[in-house]
């Protein structure tokens, strides 16, 4: 039966298989192209603000499977679709998914009478032989899936080539694939090729028409409930794992983007299943090469206040942008021409690097940058502004300093920070503890900080000062809650914690119970 239809994970052993019914879950694709303002918009929006920015676009601009090949507009219906997605966006799955559904009668039964999948980034193992007899013997109503258009090596050549218009003709495999991509062989088929946004623009040029343009956003946030759920299966394990990360807006939104909700599902389960062994894929770059490349991009958009890179200043940081895991390439029209465009993933990887970049720095030079992070913060106008500008570089570079993460990445990547970055963030915190008064969001950004960090004898000194906590009068997310939680336990005796009816829902008031008697008197 085709529902047990096995695929490898990314980092699957020889042998290691998942069944596709039990882990294949539907993202969000989007049929049309969305302006430069709309992307900046889902680059710098997080947590619930961000699935917000998604549900917002109109509903009748999004597809499901079932609907790729259905009539537009104007009632013309494609010949050719486009499906774009960055790395990770579950472009291979999807389309794996469709041939599933076709095999077993649930998808395209009447449409197509065959479907082929060609899979790029294998196309040196497809023959000239191979791929004549494939056309060779096609029916009339076929399908062709061609997966990583991007993978496809072409050169200026290809677009002088005299056309090929047998089938039987024996020709190069990306000359005969240019010509079925064209419509030059069997103009009656239809075709449905992935691609990354760098290769978009390539292939609407190559492609037949009528064309439809489709995008993998990635999973709302039902979908990424549903990915865990079908991750876990242990329903305890799962519930355990998802309000984990529900809680913390920064792992949430990432989660919309599959890979890394795969990434964060199996580094939670190894933390399950204790000695759990794991492998990765080899990167093309070393990684302190690449991490440094992409800090020192990120960092100059964090001082600029852009999330858009153009493509001059990107070549000039990162060798091979295109083909950067962690990059998004974009196409924005301008009134006459075409630009191209890169972003991190989401704003929240841009602060990530940032940080990393920071504390990957020579002492001198890495406390310079800090210092000035942090004074950009503070000017004649707007002495005491909190939370920082850039309070999510400062979280994460907490977060880099705590010994367990220092010593994994020395571990397994090589990466060595120095010894007084830590002592440098440390005595900054300490004299903010001390000179500024504990007040509604100045109070949740340290014990984020604290709790970043993670070193509960530095806390507890940290907060000697302190005799009472006063958090913000707006509403308590989770995450703060883990915050509060932790850096009350740390101290064991505060003097009082003054907290709002506002600011707390049933959920958030459960999580911070157990920090309850560490106070004197709750106001």
């Amino acid at each position: 039966k085709w529902i047990h239809f096995p695929f490898k994970k990314y980092n699957s052993l020889p042998g290691e298989y998942v069944l596709m019914s039990e882990r294949y879950t539907q993202p969000l694709i989007l049929q049309t192209h969305r302006d430069q303002q709309e992307r900046q918009e889902e680059l710098c929006s997080s947590g619930e603000r961000f699935q917000q920015v998604l549900s917002s676009r109109n509903s009748h601009e999004f597809s499901y499977l079932n609907s790729l090949f259905n009539p537009g507009d104007h009632r013309i219906s494609p010949s050719a679709i486009i499906l774009q997605g960055n790395s990770g966006n579950g472009k291979t799955l999807t389309v794996q998914k469709i041939m599933l559904d076709w095999a077993s009668g649930d998808l395209y039964k009447e449409q197509f009478d065959i479907v082929f999948h060609l899979n790029l980034s294998n196309s040196c193992s497809l023959t000239s032989d191979q791929i004549s007899q494939i056309i060779q013997h096609s029916p009339e109503k076929v399908l062709f899936i061609i997966d990583g258009f991007d993978e496809l090596r072409l050169t200026q050549d290809i677009y002088h080539m005299s056309p090929n218009t047998d089938p039987i003709q024996k020709a190069p495999p990306e000359v005969t694939l240019c010509a079925l991509l064209r419509g030059r062989i069997l103009p009656e088929s239809f075709l449905l090729v992935t691609t990354r946004s760098t290769a978009t623009d390539t292939l609407g040029k190559l492609l037949k028409a009528p064309q439809r343009f489709t995008e993998i956003m990635g999973f709302s946030e039902m979908g990424v409930e549903e990915y865990f759920q079908k991750f876990f299966q242990n329903e305890e394990h799962f519930r355990k794992a998802y309000e984990y990360v529900k809680a913390n807006e920064t792992l949430i939104t990432a989660c919309s983007i599959p890979v890394i909700c795969w990434i964060i599902c199996t580094t939670i389960k190894e933390r399950f299943e204790v000695g759990a062994d794991h492998h990765c894929q080899d990167l093309s770059q070393s990684v302190p090469s690449l991490l440094r490349s992409l800090g020192q991009l990120a960092e100059r958009g964090m001082l600029e206040e852009q999330v858009l890179f153009d493509e001059e200043s990107v070549n000039e940081m990162v060798s091979d942008p295109a083909g950067n895991p962690f990059l998004c390439k974009f196409l924005f029209k301008r009134r006459i021409s075409q630009e191209t465009m890169f972003s991190f993933m989401h704003r929240s990887f841009q602060e990530f690097f940032t940080a990393l970049y920071y504390v990957l720095l020579e002492e001198e030079e890495s406390q310079r940058k800090v210092r000035e992070l942090l004074s950009m913060d503070s000017d004649e106008y707007r002495p005491n502004l909190y939370p920082p500008r850039f309070a999510a570089v400062v979280q994460f570079a907490f977060g880099l300093l705590n010994k367990d993460v220092r010593r994994t990445l020395r571990k397994k990547h090589g990466l060595v920070f120095h010894p007084n970055a830590q002592t440098h963030l440390k005595k900054w915190i300490l004299e903010e503890l001390r000179n500024g008064y504990p007040f509604g969001d100045r109070t949740l950004f340290w014990l984020h900080c604290l709790y970043e960090l993670h070193e509960a004898d530095f806390v507890k000194e940290a907060l000697k000062a302190w005799n009472k906590i006063n958090s913000s009068d707006g509403l308590l997310r989770r995450i703060d809650c883990w915050a509060l939680l932790y850096c009350s336990q740390c101290c064991h005796s505060m003097n009082e914690l003054y907290i709002t009816d506002s600011a707390l829902t049933c959920k958030t008031l459960s999580m911070i119970l157990p920090a309850l008697p560490n106070f004197k008197n709750l106001t």
